[in-house]
């Protein structure tokens, strides 16, 4: 099994760890001893103080450095990925014949594991298949959740190619202190009608819930887990002696759906050879770096990975939004009202006053409204003129968070309607069992 760098070097000190607690065991009490445990214990604390101030990126967990931006070029040195260049970029538009997704243009998926392979088959005629998913913990998604949907769309219509989606109402309720079993899995039908009102085509797309539907990829979840050490999973996932086991039995659950084999009923005769390619968000990459190092020993394509960059809080560029704090971000449901309070209060790189605005302009790395702006505004041209007005001073915060109220509502508005038009039958068409012949038409 091939491991990074970080994770062998966790398990050699874990190793040495165990060895230093051996030789102390072995060691009569004495005030030496008692000093040298001190030391280690003092050293251990600086370790843990020195690390708390590091920027943490994992599926459970986004926070940045001292409060700051997440530092996203340290993010792919880390974890190993690449960074998505023009040249892919290019690469799409010609063998697509469409022009680019807007989060693929301004930088928004940004890194990738071996997405220039997915071109190579796809344009030698190989097909491949798309899976992403959500964990259904809110009645009402954000548009931080929406992004990858809206992607995973676009390139679904682009490759005409298959999607599944994987709603992880087990993980929720795994993790969950307050949530029922049957609290996740209305929340996991409630998420769905979103993500049905984000235009994927009923064809061409499966959408199920792992607690409905994993008994069917159990095997390959069987595969997964043996394949993972418990101080593997420890070493990836960060999992505590007070955590539930059953936390630990889930990364097999999410990698499974990887595997073209785990879905009989669309893929029968395709299991090994058709490739996954998996938009998500880049805190979701652990789950599939793993899966990507069993995958050989599975004798099993390795998945590859379109990932994005967070949509940051309202309130400030240190982390991604937070469903816990409604106020951190723009829901679905939010009327027009809603969002013209909440970007009115945004946070903001211009200035205090129209004189110092004028003189040194806004600092747009900081500034929340802009930063929406380039992730939801599709003119580029417009969005070059607000960046080099708004940034040189002579356009004053006041416009710039009124066009992004526009855009936003426009967006959120056109999702509502597509939502309302959502019935529980199409929830059931979506979630059928069965196979799905114009899947690459």
């Amino acid at each position: 099994m091939i491991e990074t760098m970080e994770e062998k070097a966790i398990q050699e000190i874990k190793q040495l760890l165990q060895l230093v607690d051996q030789k102390l065991s072995s060691i009569p009490s004495s005030p030496m001893k008692h000093d040298l445990i001190h030391e280690i214990k003092q050293w251990s604390d600086e370790k843990k103080e020195s690390e708390s101030m590091e920027q943490v990126v994992n599926p459970y967990e986004v926070s940045a450095k001292d409060g700051g931006k997440i530092d996203y070029d340290k993010i792919v040195e880390k974890f190993g990925c690449k960074r998505v260049d023009q040249s892919l970029i290019d690469r799409v538009h010609r063998l697509t014949s469409r022009d680019p997704h807007v989060f693929l243009r301004r930088g928004v998926f940004f890194a990738h594991r071996d997405f220039n392979e997915i071109l190579d088959s796809f344009e030698r005629g190989d097909k491949f298949y798309l899976y992403t998913g959500r964990g259904p913990s809110s009645e009402a998604l954000h548009l931080g959740h929406l992004i990858p949907f809206m992607f995973t769309k676009y390139l679904q219509e682009a490759f005409k190619v298959p999607v599944v989606i994987q709603l992880t109402d087990d993980e929720k309720f795994m993790w969950s202190k307050t949530l029922k079993v049957e609290d996740t899995k209305r929340l996991a039908r409630e998420n769905i009608k979103d993500i049905i009102a984000c235009g994927f085509d009923v064809e061409k797309t499966f959408i199920f819930s792992n607690i409905e539907h994993a008994g069917t990829f159990y095997e390959n979840t069987l595969k997964i887990g043996k394949c993972v050490t418990v101080n593997k999973a420890n070493a990836i996932f960060g999992f505590a002696g007070e955590d539930p086991v059953g936390k630990m039995g889930f990364p097999p659950v999410q990698a499974a759906p990887s595997f073209a084999s785990s879905f009989q009923h669309l893929f029968l005769g395709k299991d090994n050879n058709l490739r996954c390619l998996i938009p998500c968000a880049i805190d979701q990459d652990p789950y599939f770096r793993m899966t990507r190092d069993v995958a050989p020993r599975l004798d099993y394509s390795k998945p590859a990975l379109i990932e994005s960059k967070f949509l940051p809080s309202l309130k400030a560029m240190n982390g991604k939004m937070s469903a816990s704090n409604p106020n951190s971000a723009i829901y679905v449901t939010d009327t027009t009202k809603d969002i013209k309070k909440k970007v009115n209060s945004a946070f903001s790189g211009g200035k205090d006053n129209s004189t110092e605005q004028e003189n040194a302009g806004a600092d747009l790395e900081v500034d929340i409204p802009f930063k929406y702006l380039s992730f939801f505004l599709d003119d580029d041209a417009e969005l070059e003129h607000i960046k080099k007005e708004y940034g040189e001073g002579r356009m004053l915060s006041g416009p710039v968070k009124q066009r992004l109220t526009e855009v936003l509502t426009e967006v959120v508005e056109k999702h509502r309607k597509a939502r309302a038009a959502v019935t529980d039958e199409m929830v059931n068409a979506f979630m059928a069992v069965r196979p799905l012949p114009k899947m690459f038409d």
